[in-house]
């Protein structure tokens, strides 16, 4: 079976410090006003005195049926044998395709430079063997990177073990970014 990479977060122990969208910006040098992974508060929750917030992490969901690749006109936007989607900046023209056709709002325009830019999972990290940034900086341990095809892979295992979920299952674009929500045993 061929290699599928994607990403585990788990919101039970995500405390929304932002350290994922920081790292993401200082790896990727995206400019001010674009990120390419960001943080959403949820809340408060809860009734008053027992109220807590809550935090989702999100970004490329590197789908399997990939609307951006799908609506990008010159073939900028592709995926990788491994199952990562990429935007090439050499190829795109900047039409804005991607940006529309994405059910989660990850593909943005970078206007200084031309081209649409969007997660790729630190691409160049993982050729060379490393994890990506988000990951290796979060500081709770929230995010799992992998092979999610191999059931004995960290990131295939927690997939599998601990009742996760994707964003918007109903478009059908099967995502590779799965969340183990708060209250998940």
């Amino acid at each position: 079976m061929a290699r599928q990479m994607g990403m585990v977060i788990d919101l039970r122990r995500c405390t929304g410090c932002h350290s994922c969208a920081v790292a993401c910006k200082e790896e990727n040098n995206v400019p001010p006003g674009i990120y390419l992974t960001r943080v959403v508060t949820i809340g408060p929750l809860g009734d008053f005195p027992h109220l807590r917030m809550s935090y989702k992490p999100l970004m490329c969901m590197h789908c399997g049926d990939a609307p951006c690749a799908k609506a990008c006109r010159v073939g900028a936007a592709r995926k990788r044998q491994d199952g990562i989607v990429l935007i090439d900046p050499d190829q795109c023209d900047g039409c804005r395709e991607c940006v529309g056709a994405c059910p989660y709002h990850a593909c943005v325009l970078n206007e200084e430079k031309g081209f649409a830019q969007k997660c790729d999972f630190c691409s160049h990290r993982i050729d060379e063997g490393r994890e990506p940034r988000c990951v290796q900086t979060c500081p709770n341990g929230a995010r799992r990177f992998g092979d999610i095809s191999d059931p004995e892979s960290d990131a295939g295992k927690l997939m599998r073990s601990a009742g996760t979920v994707v964003l918007k299952p109903k478009r059908a674009s099967r995502p590779s970014v799965f969340y183990i929500e708060e209250g998940a045993p």
